[in-house]
């Protein structure tokens, strides 16, 4: 067990305790009065804490004689927890496994702690111990403990807002925890809606230890307990719910006794009322008490709540019933007047009684309460789930939180924004005519930005957050040095990586520094801004003076700004706009708006500030925020250029996190996100293209003045980018950029060839026009080639302009007049020579023409090398010499010209790739080997050999020129992937081949002396046998009566074993790996390869024309010039072109940046309809409207029954009415007879004189039954009840439909009892008509 586990639970033990009774009160004394106590009063007296007296604790007391007071004791001694508990440290703590959960892991981690523990301690184990996430919002669940049936729609409502509220807010929900009532709902509401994530079910249960069901179970310390929740029937205990998260088992000494938790829960909610939201803010957590269903207790809890300072909101669900309902009821009767009419108070009262099942007496006090509960209205609020118009229910909770705070819109904001809702904040907050106070967005943007919250963010910026003027030197800094835990520490180890230092405890990562991490990411020549000479001057000049002002924006100098001279229009500045991505609406000079001094004394020039998307984009990607850098790449500028960004950032951190031996996680996680821009960037570029290809290859090619006047090309291919490379948009720019201004289509090589041989064929070839040619960037050497023979040439209007991008000849302009004709035919040269030009300076022309020359060179050297050496070089070893020489210059040149401005960088890029460091080795042998020439033997022989020797390196640099084929430089690929990769194979075959010739050559010569000759005969027969050459006359070393040495008998055995392993295992072992390169390079050859060939269309762009040895007079020309330009002032602008980039005006900028957001507006729309229309979509679209019809079902089944039901009692009413038709037939029947029998009796006393005698009709004449129909007309009425407004329908339905079922029975059991009245009473009613029949005949 480790120290901490043992901390822990020393720290549990010693801050919670138990309590226990321990005097025994009984809470009768009228049961037994036996002396002493008998086995039969011990198992029938109980104790005041609820204990019979057999289980009752007697450590401190004996157990007692007799129930009944002595002589001198109190005859009536209440028990109270004070006074006859004692605590003692928790017994019961640990983690419980329930067992009847099948469907997911359910553990609880549980704890047994004193009625009156200390609420703080309490947080402390729940954050620390626990470790619980901070709660942002408490929800409390109040209601009935008992079971009871919610409304399918109610509970739908209830369960699904209750989980979404806490899941998408972080909070915490405490109920009583049993598996009974309200507890079990919001049980099951976990297990439907609830997360599979155990640290985000945070659902607390505060349960009395006494109530639970085998709580014995439970003692132990730091137990795994399995916890079956299935209690007994018959036992008045309950069982935990096996979907809460954590239980507080609060004990008072008590057995089977609710209501303990009552205190402790309240004192815990106000204790967790006090803590922060969040670190950032200030705000309390938030609380809102749920009621749904409730008994009488559940009106007093809403008004302690409703009446508390601060008061905590209450959402009641309509529906659920009881309390609930009758809170709902009240609450929409009194929304106008706060007293009910006489009626609707009567009525109500009776509701109350027959709700609650209380008197009269009880149901005015609860009456009383409901009342005082609406005084306090607004923090109450009715959920109706029967309502179309209400809105979602963890939208309502959410929402009656806000308003039930009484907080002001600052917090209102912030707390919205801890629970990572901006609905609520935009439904609720951010509304028309609020009034915020100054800088509290700011905050709040500063807030959103630091807690990761991606959709605040964008709501602030859709209700006018500038960011030019939120974004200050001081916010970014601070948002670069945000506590961010394992993200911060990698950020550091980057700044020290960058640095080449050690960061002392406490630095302050600076902007500078960020910069340095900047340039070491991504490399090469680029310059971060923050790391220029203006911004670094700025920058210290503003902490010096410590004028550090909030509203003072980021501030951004680019390289250049001392220039005060005027430019071209292919060097102004655009700055971007730091707006959301919107279509621009108006045209505002960049001028404008940008320019702004940071602080009054700063100095003549101003620092501007653009980008600022930019430098937000950069710090979400530095800080590992994926989310966050995905929206700031949406609605930015330059959307292409950001995405390659940081797929190379992305791609730099994931290689310095596995050089750093961090957790695999993390660099696999950075991989994922470099990808994932990667794939953007592709997405992008492919929309792009479908729309416009010329503009597509504008933006490939185009200068990016925010990322150190890269290329979107250029920052791809420098984050190994291949899918982009190799898309189709980048290799039509490169194939025009391969070919140049030639319009060549089939047998290029052919015809450029002849051109080479045979000059003036270059004028029949076939050119591009201009506007062919416009997307097509130009070296800067180029470039300004065309600007000196556009100024060589008489202006021409605005048509001759448009006819030459249309790519009409100058012949076809040419006017007729003879007057003209001059001007005609200096055009036609100019022409021609602007041909000639563009043909040499193509790089494929480029390409053909080193080639040849290349080949003649190394027929020469071949020539050289193969013949005697003279004493003085012939022609053609000087021809040779002038050849490397000058390509030994070339090479300088490369290198000088790269962009890093450091030596060190450029020689660090020059030597990164391969063929370099071959030129290198080649052209440093072959100087050597020219240094030995000149001396006399044997110097000269070892020159002569060293030139045998560098002719190898020349060879082989033909490999490279093959590798521009679009056939074999596939194969090319495949080589270099297989030598690359086969190195630990071959140190394993040059182990075992070691192994075996120093054994070998140890037993065939054990008397040799010390030489450099031994390490050769270790290897070289060994070696040799790998490719099957065994040295059969020398296995047997005794064979032809030769002196055996010792142990010559071992060698054959090692070499049988040697050519075994090596010769059939590590050579096949080599061969199927050389398999698997080759097909798994198959499909991706074509992708390396249109990859490579940007390195050599690029090597031949930038080459000069005319090859080794004339090379040099390129050289000096390239030298002159940039000694002019150096003098003209003019040196920045050829180290910007020193590149190939597409220099576009203002304009030409603006038009390509809408261009661009027109398609990711394309792209995003084109991904939204994909996504509306995906499989998965559909089916949770159709799952949705199957749960709307099950809930549809379930309300038409419920109204079915309460049809039913009336029918019922309508086919009652029928019956009864029937039954009194009947009756009324029967009674007409017997008056009719009794007419008869009295005129029949007249009628004889006229024909006999009889003595009359008194007749009493019998009972069955008389009008039977009034009882049962008074009975019906009394249930009638009860029925009737009072219609009033806005009446729950469970009040409704539960006041009708029980006394209607009530009622129909009475009217079922009235209908056969009047109907077997019926029959007895005709029976009579016949029998005494026939007597008094016969009495008369008599």
């Amino acid at each position: 067990m480790s120290f901490s586990e043992k901390s822990r639970k020393s720290w549990i033990e010693e801050t919670f305790s138990k309590r226990e009774c321990v005097k025994f009160i009984p809470s009768s004394r009228d049961l037994h009065r036996c002396v002493p106590v008998c086995q039969v009063c011990q198992n029938l007296i109980r104790c005041c804490c609820g204990r019979l007296m057999g289980e009752h604790s007697w450590l401190e007391s004996l157990p007692p004689i007799s129930v009944y007071p002595g002589p001198g004791q109190d005859v009536e001694e209440d028990w109270s927890i004070k006074l006859h508990t004692k605590a003692s440290p928790t017994n019961a703590y640990g983690t419980i496994d329930f067992q009847d959960t099948a469907t997911r892991v359910c553990r609880a981690k549980y704890v047994r702690v004193a009625v009156d523990s200390k609420p703080e301690l309490l947080l402390q184990l729940m954050l620390r111990e626990w470790q619980m996430e901070r709660p942002k919002l408490l929800l409390i669940v109040q209601g009935g403990s008992e079971n009871f049936t919610l409304p399918p729609k109610v509970k739908q409502a209830f369960s699904k807002g209750l989980i979404t509220a806490a899941l998408s807010t972080g909070a915490w929900i405490l109920t009583d925890g049993i598996n009974t009532g309200v507890s079990k709902y919001v049980g099951d509401a976990v297990k439907t809606f609830g997360s599979h994530d155990l640290r985000k079910r945070n659902t607390v249960g505060i349960t009395p230890w006494g109530v639970i069901d085998n709580n014995t179970d439970l003692i132990g310390k730091d137990l795994f307990r399995p916890y079956q929740p299935v209690g007994n029937p018959l036992s008045k205990k309950a069982c935990l719910n096996g979907f809460h998260s954590h239980f507080l088992l609060v004990d008072d000494g008590t057995m089977g006794k609710h209501g303990c938790q009552q205190g402790f829960r309240r004192k815990l909610e106000k204790h967790i009322q006090l803590q922060k939201i969040h670190p950032r803010l200030n705000q309390g957590v938030p609380m809102v008490c749920v009621v749904v269903e409730g008994g009488p207790a559940i009106v007093s809890t809403v008004l302690d709540y409703v009446s508390s300072v601060p008061p905590v909101p209450v959402f009641v669900f309509e529906g659920s019933g009881r309390a609930a309902d009758l809170l709902a009821f009240l609450h929409k009767q009194t929304a106008v007047d706060k007293h009910l009419d006489a009626d609707i108070k009567e009525d109500f009262l009776v509701r109350i009684g027959d709700v609650f099942g209380v008197e009269t007496e009880e149901a005015s006090w609860l009456y009383s309460l409901l009342l005082q509960c609406m005084d306090y209205r607004h923090s109450i609020t009715i959920f109706d789930s029967e309502s179309e118009d209400q809105m979602s229910p963890d939208a309502a909770i959410l929402t009656t939180t806000l308003k039930g705070t009484k907080a002001s819109p600052a917090e209102q904001l912030s707390m919205a924004l801890a629970w990572d809702r901006a609905d609520i904040a935009q439904k609720d907050i951010l509304v028309y005519g609020q009034h915020w106070q100054v800088g509290s967005l700011e905050q709040a943007m500063l807030d959103a930005l630091v807690m990761d919250r991606v959709s605040f963010v964008k709501l602030l910026i859709d209700n006018s957050m500038t960011m030019s003027r939120f974004l200050t030197v001081d916010r970014l800094e601070e948002l670069y040095n945000t506590p961010q835990g394992q993200t911060d520490r990698f950020l550091r180890h980057l700044v020290e990586d960058a640095k080449q230092t050690s960061l002392p405890i406490g630095y302050r990562l600076s902007l500078i520094d960020m910069g340095l991490v900047i340039e070491y990411l991504i490399g090469g020549a680029y310059r971060s801004t923050y790391t220029r000479k203006h911004f670094r001057a700025a920058y210290r000049t503003k902490h010096k003076d410590g004028r550090r002002e909030s509203s003072t924006s980021l501030s951004k100098q680019r390289q250049g700004l001392k220039s005060k001279k005027s430019r071209s229009l292919q060097d102004l500045h655009f700055f971007r706009t730091a707006q959301p991505y919107k279509c621009k609406e108006q045209n505002t000079s960049p001028g404008s708006s940008r320019e702004m001094t940071l602080t009054p004394g700063l100095g003549d020039a101003p620092l501007l500030i653009p980008f600022n998307f930019n430098d937000l984009f950069v710090w979400a990607v530095l800080q590992q925020r994926q989310q966050m850098a995905l929206f700031l790449w949406q609605h930015g500028e330059e959307a292409l250029a950001c995405a390659t960004v940081a797929c190379k950032l992305y791609r730099s951190m994931a290689f310095e996190a596995r050089q750093s031996n961090m957790d695999d996680n993390i660099a696999e996680r950075l991989k994922a996100y470099s990808l994932e821009f990667g794939q953007l960037a592709v997405d992008l570029l492919d929309c792009a293209f479908r729309q416009n290809e010329q503009m597509a290859m504008k933006l490939l090619t185009s200068e990016m003045e925010a990322w150190s006047h890269f290329t979107c090309l250029q920052m791809a291919v420098s984050s190994c980018h291949r899918p982009f490379v190799s898309h189709s948009c980048t290799q039509t720019l490169l194939t025009d950029l391969w070919t140049g201004p030639l319009n060549m289509r089939k047998n290029s090589f052919l015809k450029i060839i002849l051109s080479l041989l045979v000059p003036p064929a270059i004028l029949l070839l076939e050119f591009k026009s201009k506007a062919e040619m416009c997307h097509v960037p130009q070296s800067h050497e180029a470039m300004l080639f065309g600007l000196d023979s556009v100024k060589s040439v008489p202006a021409h209007d605005h048509k001759d302009s448009q006819d030459a991008e249309r790519g009409l000849s100058f012949h076809e302009k040419c006017p007729g007049p003879v007057s003209e004709t001059l001007s005609c035919m200096m055009a036609q040269c100019l022409s021609w020579i602007t041909k000639l030009y563009e043909f040499y300076t193509a790089p494929v022309v480029k390409f053909w023409f080193h080639t040849m020359s290349y080949l003649a060179f190394l027929m020469l050297f071949s020539y050289v090398v193969l013949v005697k050496m003279e004493d003085h070089p012939s022609v053609q070893e000087w021809l040779v010499i002038a050849y490397i020489l000058s390509t030994a210059v070339e090479k300088t040149r490369e290198v000088l010209v790269s962009q890093p401005g450091k030596l060190s960088q450029k020689l660090k890029i020059w030597f990164s790739e391969y063929w370099n460091i071959s030129d290198f080795i080649a052209i440093l042998l072959f100087l050597a080997a020219l240094t030995l020439r000149w001396q006399a033997d044997p110097y000269r022989t070892a020159g002569r050999i060293s030139y045998c020797l560098d002719i190898i390196f020349w060879f082989i640099r033909v490999m490279d020129l093959l590798a521009v084929n679009q056939h074999a430089g596939p194969y090319l690929t495949m080589i270099t992937k297989m030598t690359s990769n086969m190195f630990y194979i071959v140190v394993m075959m040059a182990i075992v081949l070691l192994s075996f010739g120093v054994s070998r050559k140890s037993i065939l010569s054990p008397n040799e002396e010390p030489s450099w000759s031994l390490a050769r005969d270790i290897v070289f027969q060994p070696y040799w046998m790998i490719f099957g050459e065994v040295y059969a006359g020398e296995i047997d070393p005794c064979e032809n009566d030769n002196p055996c040495p010792p142990a010559s008998f071992v060698t054959p055995m090692l070499q049988a074993v040697y050519m075994f392993f090596q010769y059939i295992i590590m050579v096949n072992v080599l061969i199927a790996f050389f398999n698997n390169v080759y097909f798994d390079m198959a499909s991706t050859s074509n992708k390396l390869w249109k990859y490579n060939r940007y390195r050599y269309i690029m090597t031949y762009q930038e080459k000069p024309w005319l090859p080794p040895p004339l090379i040099l007079l390129s050289h000096i020309t390239l030298g002159l010039r940039a000694i002019y330009r150096r003098v003209s002032g003019d040196a920045e602008q050829e180290e910007r072109g020193s590149r190939l980039k597409l220099y576009l005006g203002l304009e030409d900028h603006k038009t390509l940046h809408e261009f661009e957001e027109k398609c990711v507006q394309a792209y995003f729309h084109e991904k939204s309809d994909g996504l509306h229309s995906s499989q998965i979509n559909r089916i949770r679209a159709t799952a949705e409207r199957a749960e709307e019809m099950c809930m549809m079902v379930g309300e038409v089944s419920e109204k079915v029954v309460f049809i039913q039901n009336s029918l019922s009692e309508l086919d009652c009413q029928l019956g009864q009415l029937q039954d009194l038709s009947v009756l009324a037939v029967d009674t007409l029947t017997l008056l009719s007879a009794s007419d008869s029998l009295h005129q029949e009796e007249a009628r004889l006393a006229q024909c006999r004189p009889v003595t009359a005698s008194r007749h009493i009709l019998p009972h069955s004449w008389t009008l039977p039954h009034r009882s049962g129909v008074d009975c019906d007309v009394l249930n009638m009425r009860r029925l009737m009840a009072k219609s009033c407004k806005s009446t729950p329908p469970s009040l409704l339905k539960g006041y009708t439909v029980v006394p209607g079922r009530s009622a129909s029975q009475e009217c079922h059991v009235g209908g056969r009892v009047s109907r077997g009245g019926r029959q007895g009473h005709t029976e009579e009613g016949n029998e005494g008509a026939k007597q008094s029949l016969g009495v008369t005949i008599s």
